[in-house]
């Protein structure tokens, strides 16, 4: 049954929109090995996008280079002849060096096709968010349009905050995009927010437990969100009128005699309604009305509403190429500092790796369920960052281990033994696997759960 409850058409639009991003990620990401590594007169076995244990899907031998595609749609690789990588070839490290081997070339052209894949993940990035910056400009919310204030959760009351607030500053830095709300509240771990309230300006507080509640509950994001009233746009031809009837323009002020002025509170009673004949009261030019109708077992009555963007006036700046250049490396580097202060709240116990770890599934469940070209290519540049970043950890196994024992034999003068490399080579990929394992099981208790 729970399988027949699943949207497996949104299942797919967010795989399909996954194995995208992560192909163009992988496939560029190994593009930034093997180049420098042809460059340097290196031999490159293989080039692969996704693993092949045991059989490939797809292979085609150009020069001494083997271009595939595997069956396991976790990442991919490029096999550099000499170099001791994921294939743990132990045969061909036994044999004397070749001058076409990476263990033969300067440890500087080493270096470089080590962090070659870093560099152009980095370079994406920057490109990605130039282009967004670009063809879609900013849409924004200023927050000096929430003419209603906001709703608050529970856990934004939790902390003092009321219905009807507007937030206006984080730590006394002022905001102008409600969007960045939240975001600025999570991240940049606010000791104090400054709301308007009844005219006035008013200090509130943040505890230093508000950071864990956030990540235990998943509130990431619907904490604060706009009031605006209820204005009908349109009706649906499934709406079913017992009394009267709804008319572009009406506004919604009272439901079973209950009044009420904004969405969120319409919204709770509706769905008290549900499969009932609802009595509604609307003001429509200078009168008021009433209408009774069907609200149906998912508390809808079957009209759509005023956007509250269009209530409440969004700002569209757009950007010339020129402009958007710096724009794109600001939110590159932006992105990239926010995701190593979340690492910073791991690791310091300010949020619990059960509660923000997760594996392919968590990832792929980031993209939207409707195919959103802004949204795919927004989440493509921030994971291209969080894969940068990753890889240039210290870490055997991930470039910034290789990386890191290149830098000793440059620095000492000394270069680590094969056996060494060896061993490390299987440590860090123990370590990873591990991990990897981990959070596969995390997400997996989390659905079953």
């Amino acid at each position: 049954m729970m399988l027949l409850a699943i949207d497996w058409a949104s299942v797919g639009v967010k795989a399909g929109q996954f194995i995208l991003s992560f192909s163009i990620l992988v496939v560029l990401h190994e593009l930034g090995h093997f180049l420098p590594a042809k460059w340097f007169g290196c031999r490159v076995d293989k080039f692969y996008l996704f693993f092949d244990p045991w059989f490939s899907l797809f292979k085609k031998k150009k020069g001494d280079t083997e271009y595939g595609l595997g069956w396991i749609p976790f990442g991919g690789y490029v096999k550099i002849a000499g170099m001791i990588d994921e294939s743990m070839d132990k045969e061909q490290m036994k044999k004397p060096a070749e001058p076409w081997e990476f263990r033969s070339k300067p440890a500087w052209q080493r270096l470089i096709i080590m962090v070659g894949g870093v560099v152009v993940n980095i370079l994406l990035a920057i490109v990605i968010f130039i282009g967004i910056t670009w063809y879609w400009g900013d849409e924004q919310l200023p927050v000096k349009n929430l003419k209603y204030g906001v709703h608050v959760d529970s856990l934004g009351k939790s902390i003092g905050l009321k219905d009807g607030d507007n937030v206006v500053a984080i730590d006394g830095k002022a905001i102008e995009n409600f969007g960045s709300i939240e975001s600025e509240l999570v991240l940049t771990e606010a000791k104090k927010l400054t709301v308007i309230r009844d005219g006035q300006p008013l200090e509130i507080v943040v505890p230093e437990s508000f950071m864990q509640k956030i990540v235990e509950q998943k509130k990431f994001s619907g904490m604060l969100v706009p009031q605006y009233p209820v204005i009908v746009d349109s009706v649906s031809s499934t709406a079913v009128f017992n009394a009267g009837e709804l008319r572009k323009g009406d506004t919604l002020i009272a439901m079973n005699g209950k009044s009420f002025t904004y969405y969120q509170e319409f919204d709770q009673l509706k769905k008290s309604a549900a499969n009932t004949v609802a009595q509604l009261t609307a003001i429509r030019g200078k009168d008021t009305v009433q209408i009774k109708a069907l609200v149906n077992d998912k508390g809808a009555i079957g009209f759509f509403q005023v956007s509250p963007l269009t209530i409440l006036g969004t700002e569209h700046i757009q950007y010339d190429l020129m402009a958007s250049i710096p724009i794109g490396f600001t939110r590159c580097w932006e992105t990239l500092d926010r995701y190593v202060t979340g690492l910073k709240q791991l690791f310091t116990g300010k949020v619990n790796a059960s509660d923000s770890l997760g594996s392919v599934i968590s990832i792929g469940n980031t993209f939207p369920g409707v195919w959103d070209w802004e949204r795919f290519w927004t989440l493509t540049g921030i994971f291209s960052i969080v894969l940068a970043f990753m890889n240039i950890l210290p870490i055997p196994a991930l470039d910034g281990g290789h990386a890191l024992f290149t830098l000793y034999e440059m620095v000492s003068g000394r270069k680590p033994g094969d056996k060494f490399m060896e061993y490390a080579q299987m440590a860090g990929m123990i370590l990873l696997m591990g991990l990897m394992a981990y959070a596969l099981g995390l997400d997996f208790w989390r659905l079953f759960k």
